[in-house]
């Protein structure tokens, strides 16, 4: 049997090259969507059956992993920031410490981090120290728009969907269609614009 784990954000989104080795029968956990099921219904036959999950802690899925048993991903998985989400999302779930903090509590965390990218910065410290205190400083958000999350206000896909928003307001040359240079006036004009609209 192979298992193949879809990507729960986009569970209809197979690459083509693995819909196209799926023979049956086909099986799915519990929570993969009506419509993944209705797409595969028609799979040929095939010698080796295939299990469908979003959910890899799934008892199932477990079971089968502990058998041996192949396991495919979908790629959309490998990407580092889905990883550091989720990753977050456990830590928070699982540690006692992450569980315990707030935005409040987590503020001076916030300040020491954005000091020391500040030093790596200002100490020219090289790519290596620069990309570290990046990391550290992607924590501070994730961890806050974990909590955020949590109490169902938004979590990190809106923070960056909301700088998404902020560059087409004070940017839209970057969502035109167009290419090429654009002039420091007219960007510092279109930025001071649509800021003090509120953008």
């Amino acid at each position: 049997m192979t298992i193949l784990v879809l990507d729960p954000r986009w569970p209809d989104m197979l690459p083509v090259s693995v819909a196209q080795r799926i023979r049956g029968p086909v099986e799915f956990t519990m929570e993969v969507p009506v419509s993944v099921r209705w797409d595969l219904a028609d799979a040929p036959d095939g010698p080796c059956p295939w299990l469908l999950t979003t959910n890899e802690a799934d008892e199932v899925v477990r079971e089968r992993v502990a058998k041996g048993e192949h396991v495919e991903r979908v790629p959309s998985l490998e990407d580092p920031v889905h990883q550091a989400v989720s990753v977050m999302h456990a830590a928070r779930t699982r540690g006692q410490w992450e569980r315990s903090m707030t935005h409040e509590t987590l503020l001076p965390y916030l300040h020491e981090e954005t000091e020391e990218l500040a030093a790596a910065i200002t100490d020219n410290e090289g790519d290596e120290a620069l990309r570290k205190e990046l990391s550290d400083v992607l924590l501070q958000v994730l961890f806050h728009a974990e909590i955020a999350a949590e109490r169902g206000a938004f979590g990190f896909a809106e923070v960056a969907q909301g700088f998404v928003d902020k560059m087409k307001a004070r940017s839209p040359y970057l969502f035109d269609g167009s290419s090429g240079p654009i002039d420091a006036d007219t960007q510092d004009r279109l930025w001071q614009e649509a800021k003090a609209k509120g953008n």
